[in-house]
């Protein structure tokens, strides 16, 4: 086969990695330096790395690996609020207009509203599914699908043949989905932008972000702007990412089967309201992410009717812990209202992990039967 022929478990375990030398380890070990021995006459343009935050190995290797799995170029960032402020603030200029999504990430979404309209740009939300307004004048148009945390799934070349038409940039953020979820850049996105926190390395011990495009002349800004402010990942979070997407397909197969089995529990059951999962044929978004989407997400979403409820389901859990972030190979759960996001006080985002499906499953209805009925709606 091919390159562009393997599947996924072969270019995730091949993805970046250098070509093969004698004596050398497959994964080369995480360059720590801030700065580099320079030649005395030519200076920096004579080797590949001057300076570290411009300039680092290990960094350059992760970079190559996902823009493999997107399909474009990619830099990576030292999280994925960063990637996307990053994003915006290098394309977007005061009397600009961008599109972002109401239902998207809560921090984005607060981050437009207290920075971007503070610098003079017109801030336009829109739900995931619309109605969206005219593009024209607009832009950037950021979509997030499967929206989190409410999974929402947009159409993502319709919208990007309507909104290019106008003028508009888009990028999609792919932290939900991953690219072995789908593609952007193959849909017709301009832009990727993701947190590789999350499913993407998938092991609970870094923070990373990427923005990957196909557009040399958009990602030079995005470029310009982390090395002016300096929001890369260290050398060893980036070694640990590149570590961790040789798994990348193994682990989603299992959390996608995990989430399947989970959502078939919760489907079933009267004392569970608002279950989302785009990968169930009933969901709002499954006629748009069943032909969009190459492999459903390990995360879903449903509410237990009050906080008090979700707060004795996860005591009673074995399998089950409380913690905010997704895409771990740990099961874990989220009240998100006590963040301050404007969801419902009982609804919960749940991810899950590579448990064995049973055990899991079994746990789960055992920690909803435990939970007991809800009880008056207690915001907290």
């Amino acid at each position: 086969m091919t390159d562009q022929q393997d599947h996924d478990g072969t270019r995730c375990v091949r993805a970046g990695l250098p070509e093969p030398a004698p004596g050398e380890p497959f994964l080369p070990g995480p360059v720590f330096a801030a700065p580099y021995h320079l030649d005395p006459w030519q200076g920096p343009s004579a080797a590949a790395n001057g300076y570290g935050r411009p300039d680092n190995p290990t960094r350059r290797l992760l970079e190559a690996a996902i823009g493999e799995l997107e399909g474009g170029d990619c830099r990576v960032f030292a999280s994925g609020q960063a990637a996307i402020t990053g994003l915006l603030l290098a394309v977007l200029r005061p009397g600009d207009a961008v599109v972002l999504p109401s239902d998207g990430y809560f921090p984005v979404r607060a981050f437009a509203t207290d920075t971007l309209a503070g610098i003079g740009v017109r801030v336009v939300f829109a739900p995931t599914v619309g109605p969206y307004p005219s593009f024209e004048g607009v832009r950037l148009v950021l979509l997030e699908t499967p929206a989190n945390p409410g999974l929402d799934v947009v159409d993502v070349a319709a919208l990007a043949a309507r909104a290019h038409a106008a003028g508009a940039l888009v990028a999609v953020d792919n932290t939900t989905a991953t690219p072995l979820g789908q593609r952007p850049l193959d849909l017709g996105a301009d832009l990727v932008v993701a947190s590789g926190t999350k499913a993407l390395t998938g092991h609970s011990d870094l923070l990373l972000g990427y923005v990957a495009s196909r557009s040399a002349a958009v990602l030079d800004l995005v470029t310009a702007w982390r090395t002016t402010t300096g929001a890369v990942p260290g050398a060893f979070d980036a070694w640990l990412a590149h570590r961790s997407l040789a798994t990348l397909d193994l682990r989603l197969a299992r959390q996608s089967t995990n989430a399947e089995a989970v959502a078939a529990l919760l489907a079933g059951r009267s004392d569970v309201d608002g279950l989302r999962w785009p990968g169930l044929p009933d969901d709002p978004a499954y006629p748009v992410a069943s032909v969009q989407m190459r492999r459903m997400p390990g995360v879903l979403s449903f509410d237990l009717g009050g906080a008090d409820r979700v707060g004795r389901f996860l005591v009673a859990a074995r399998l089950v812990a409380a913690a905010t972030s997704f895409g771990g190979l740990h099961t874990t759960a989220d009240r998100r209202a006590q963040w301050g996001d404007d969801t419902a006080p009982g609804f919960v985002r749940l991810s899950c992990g590579i448990e064995d499906p049973a055990d899991l499953v079994a746990d789960i209805a055992a920690a909803l039967d435990a939970a007991g009925p809800a009880g008056p709606s207690v915001d907290r």
